[in-house]
């Protein structure tokens, strides 16, 4: 049930010719004080077409608006103010999310559709750092909330694992590399070489050329640079799989550029075949020029393809292979041109299904306002701040329950989910300050925060002996508070998947959290008479939706803390 729906359709009924239903869906806001109701529609917009003050429409209105699910509807100035039957709508809303249990906010409009979610991508031969998970937090929690929606999320990892950059570090390896040492701590040696080459290239500038001849083998299947290749690759993947476990996220492909390589002049030759390449500088390139773009390069002057060749490549290929629905890419806002130059290349190429690919892009996760910075050796080690995040929320259970079992495993859910939470409670868009201390701050708008708050009502559902929660309904203004919220969680859901936004739900949860605390702090939960049956029920509907909401965001919720 959606109350502001159906506040939406009784105030559309009486204006059908000169207001939508979408259209009073979208006017209907909150008022700015609870004593003035649940929900408000402003009447400035029917002053106009009805040439009467907005305020006499309101007492119109409020006057002909009736239901069970309204306690009485009033004339607020030139504000139509419902408040909602508190009794009516707790037994309903709590019955529904005790009866769908984790299915309460699910949607079907996805009718059960492939979407791709090209996420996380990271460089092989090069660390997992910070800068790497925004992508992955991101990613992972869209894949989980359009499967809520009623989508088939099919998670892609386009590994960064082809170009130029192995070039340097074969040379790099060559030059000032150890077998042993590589082998030993394979991806902290290889950073270090990398890092080097960008120093010495500084007064050597022949390096650069030995580096692209190096790569040039490695493209021309040259045994020592692809064996070399492989080696770094084998040894990433196993550090990325070792991080991406601790995050608890998986994919269904690691297919990376390499990939690829094979696939490529299929697609130069439909690009030629469909006179869609001109020449510009000895370069191949599609003209975009009509859409107001820089031309999309898709082949280099000495024949070399290019990032755009391998993602219309790749977005051709899944197509094929998974016959998706919608296509979204979770990579960095600094990569939108080329994005809509790939997108509008494939609608050119014919394919009607380029209309519904999807760049997701975010802002940087910052360190002293500079961004991170791989060349320079100045990143911060993703995995470091895992172990130095479980190990503070071990500290902290040691310290306020020291006798709880399993202190290592909730360590770990509390330490992760701190990171993911401090990223996704972002719009993905702004910039985020990286700051260990706050990260790692357990209260506050934090994971942990929304965690203890959820073991909090875990805790007092083992203290229940209620055996029969079906609710008779609430009525007290703590509970109400709470009771709205819960009420909210499937637009939410469907408003997270439409603006591609995690943190619409990391915002939710934390409001949730923070009412609850309120209601837990002012109501005896336990205290028994005849409201006790439902107080149970509202404790145990919010451990429901605070535990699904955590679980779309890629965050454990433990029952004891």
């Amino acid at each position: 049930m959606n109350i502001k729906e159906v506040y939406a359709e009784e105030i559309s009924k009486q204006f059908q010719d000169v207001l939508t239903y979408d259209e009073v869906l979208k006017l209907i806001e909150k008022p700015k004080f609870r004593e003035q109701g649940d929900l408000a529609f402003p009447c400035f917009t029917l002053a106009k077409q009805y040439r009467k003050a907005p305020a006499v429409i309101a007492e119109e209105i409020a006057t002909s608006i009736q239901g069970s699910l309204f306690e009485k509807v009033v004339a607020t100035g030139p504000y139509v103010n419902c408040f909602l039957n508190k009794n009516e709508i707790s037994k309903d809303i709590l019955q529904s999310i005790l009866t769908e249990g984790t299915n309460y906010g699910s949607h079907h409009f996805g009718e059960d559709a492939a979407i791709t979610i090209d996420f996380s991508s990271p460089n092989i031969a090069k660390p997992f750092s910070m800068g790497h998970l925004r992508s992955t937090v991101i990613g992972n929690s869209l894949a989980n909330i359009v499967k809520k929606c009623g989508y088939q999320p099919i998670r892609i990892n386009h590994l960064g694992d082809w170009g130029t950059q192995f070039g340097k570090l074969i040379v790099a390896y060559k030059l000032w590399g150890n077998e042993l040492d590589v082998k030993t701590n394979p991806i902290k040696e290889l950073l270090q070489l990398y890092v080097r080459f960008h120093s010495e290239v500084e007064t050597k500038p022949e390096l650069e050329e030995e580096a692209r001849l190096w790569f040039k083998k490695l493209e021309d299947g040259n045994e020592e640079a692809i064996a070399l290749w492989r080696w770094f690759r084998e040894e990433s993947l196993q550090e990325f799989s070792r991080i991406y476990s601790l995050l608890h996220v998986d994919f269904v492909s690691f297919h990376g550029e390499a990939f690829y390589n094979d696939k490529m002049d299929a697609t130069v030759d439909m690009l030629k075949g469909k006179n869609l390449l001109t020449k510009s500088d000895g370069a191949e390139v599609v003209d975009l020029s009509h859409e107001n773009l820089p031309p999309c390069l898709i082949k280099k002057s000495d024949g070399a393809t290019l990032y755009a060749t391998r993602d219309v490549t790749a977005a051709i290929y899944r197509q094929e292979n998974y016959h998706f629905k919608k296509a979204i890419y979770v990579v960095g806002h600094e990569q939108s041109l080329h994005f809509k130059q790939i997108f509008l290349v494939l609608e050119k190429m014919g394919y009607v299904w380029g209309k519904d690919m999807v760049h997701v892009p975010f802002g940087f996760i910052l360190k002293d306002g500079k961004r991170m910075s791989t060349r320079k050796g100045k990143i911060v080690l993703l995995e470091e701040v895992i172990k130095e995040a479980i190990k503070l929320a071990k500290q902290n259970i040691e310290l306020k329950n020291p006798s709880l079992a399993n202190k290592e495993e909730i360590a770990e859910m509390v330490g992760v989910g701190a990171i993911i939470f401090h990223d996704l409670k972002n719009e993905r868009l702004n910039n985020i300050e990286f700051s260990l201390e706050e990260m790692l701050t357990f209260e506050g708008t934090t994971g942990p925060y929304v965690q203890y708050t959820h073991a909090r009502a875990c805790s007092i559902l083992r203290k229940a002996t209620v055996t029969d929660t079906s609710p008779i309904g609430l009525s007290d203004s703590y509970s109400w508070s709470v009771v709205k919220l819960l009420m909210e969680f499937p637009a939410i859901i469907k408003r997270s998947m439409q603006l591609y936004e995690p943190s619409v739900i990391a915002k939710y949860i934390m409001e949730l959290a923070q009412e609850f605390n309120k209601y837990y702090s002012h109501v005896k939960v336990l205290h028994e008479d005849v409201e006790m049956n439902d107080r149970v029920a509202l404790v145990r509907s919010v451990t429901i939706v605070l535990k699904e909401g955590l679980r779309l965001l890629g965050i454990k919720a433990p029952e004891e803390m």
